[in-house]
């Protein structure tokens, strides 16, 4: 979590930027750990039309700031190694980081969790000008669905149209999800990424495995 601070002098104004990754002495826990998920992974079906991973303890970065401010846009770039995508409902990923665009001034960068601090702090070194940067990797998580009969068990979900004429690879949105929410990605042709929050990840995993059953449900690990 960052902490705003009093200003040392005025127009400036400091920033605690704390470490949210356990030490090695700490052991960490996803959303979805009571689900045991690697445990069934390995006694579960090995084929099926649908397959579902938890891809846990990511790092979850919330940009918020104007794409006329130069200095945001281009110290995103850099830090990021990724230009912020500004076309609507899209997203870039290069290696294991992917940018998420929510709203006209605010995005979702997802990385590993150990590269998550180094960022925030890269981030704000080198943008000046109104900007935020938060941490929210604790209160949320990644589902994978994938397979020839994910987007079936999506058209169930959401009111969105998952026709890949109208949500190819690489797009994003935000939707009512079951009762819930979630951050729908494609990322492959047969592939899509929910970003779900923290205190429903148990109620969407419940409600995926009831959607998925005609299909044949397959846990990875």
């Amino acid at each position: 979590m960052s902490e705003t601070l009093a200003p040392e002098k005025e127009g400036t104004v400091n920033v605690a930027v704390m470490n949210q990754v356990a030490g090695s002495g700490a052991r960490a826990e996803s959303p979805l750990h009571h689900a045991e998920l690697d445990k069934l992974a390995a006694r579960n079906p090995r084929t099926g039309g649908v397959m579902l991973r938890e891809l846990k303890l990511l790092g979850h970065l919330t940009l918020r700031g104007s794409q006329q401010n130069e200095s945001f846009m281009n110290g995103c770039a850099e830090v990021l190694g990724l230009a912020l995508p500004t076309q609507p409902l899209t997203s870039v990923e290069k290696g294991s980081v992917s940018i998420r665009w929510i709203s006209p001034d605010e995005w979702l960068v997802v990385l590993p969790a150990d590269q998550a601090y180094e960022v925030e702090q890269g981030l704000r070194a080198a943008i000046e000008g109104h900007f935020s940067v938060v941490n929210v990797s604790g209160g949320q998580t990644l589902l994978e669905l994938s397979g020839p009969n994910a987007r079936d068990v999506l058209k169930k979900s959401c009111p969105l149209d998952v026709h890949p004429s109208q949500f190819p690879v690489g797009k994003v949105a935000g939707t009512v999800f079951a009762k819930s929410t979630a951050v729908v990605r494609r990322s492959g042709e047969e592939s899509w990424e929910l970003v779900v929050r923290r205190s429903f990840a148990d109620y969407i995993w419940l409600w995926l495995q009831d959607a998925s059953r005609e299909y044949g449900l397959v846990i990875k690990s």
